[in-house]
């Protein structure tokens, strides 16, 4: 780890820090989680995945002094009019339970047809290079589907049973992690967001 830079990322979630330690050790960056610099989860009171991403992100950088690394996403349905979006993680309340949140789901989409149960996982990223950074980078990306009238599939979480993937004819919870990776909202927002730091890094 020597000679790395540390960015804290705004989660304890260790699936993430594995996944962006992957990418961001190319660049000679070390993600360590919040929790190692006694930041906690901030309120995301943020109207938009932009909004709670920065929220998070510049939580974390004023605690710990650092550069910090924040994400947001969640799942818009058309038919829903964008919901449960920035509520995703608790669409169907506290606590959060991916089972219950998949319930509300298809019940509110009961009776609907294939070609109205369109929809797609958004991932907003925000990297700052200190609390009050007035130009955080900030790079978003989507992945279009429909969603399905019952589950299918083991891996993954949250909706990824009930997204269905068209253009693979698979859900989401039927793709290997190394699939999702590749081709997941975050997967290519974090591929987008290391692009940009090496750009800016070579400028």
């Amino acid at each position: 780890m020597s000679g790395q830079a540390i960015v804290v990322l705004a989660s304890g979630n260790a699936g993430k820090i594995k996944e962006f330690n992957q990418l961001l050790g190319e660049l000679g960056m070390h993600v360590r989680p919040q929790a190692d610099f006694g930041a906690i989860d901030v309120e995301e009171t943020g109207l938009t995945f932009v909004e709670n991403a920065l929220l998070k992100a510049r939580e974390a950088s004023r605690v710990s002094g650092l550069p910090a690394l924040a994400d947001d996403s969640g799942l818009e349905v058309d038919h829903l009019q964008g919901r449960p979006g920035i509520y995703s993680a608790r669409y169907a309340g506290e606590p959060k339970s991916d089972a219950r949140n998949n319930d509300k789901l298809l019940a509110a989409l009961a009776g609907i047809p294939a070609a109205r149960r369109t929809a797609r996982y958004w991932c907003v990223l925000a990297y700052l290079r200190h609390a009050e950074d007035p130009v955080p980078l900030i790079v978003q990306r989507s992945w279009e589907g429909e969603i399905l009238t019952a589950p299918r599939g083991d891996a993954g979480f949250g909706y990824d049973p009930l997204f269905w993937l068209p253009s693979l004819g698979r859900s989401v919870a039927e793709l290997s992690a190394e699939e999702k990776n590749r081709l997941s909202h975050r997967g290519r927002a974090l591929q987008a967001l290391v692009a940009a730091l090496d750009e800016t890094a070579a400028s």
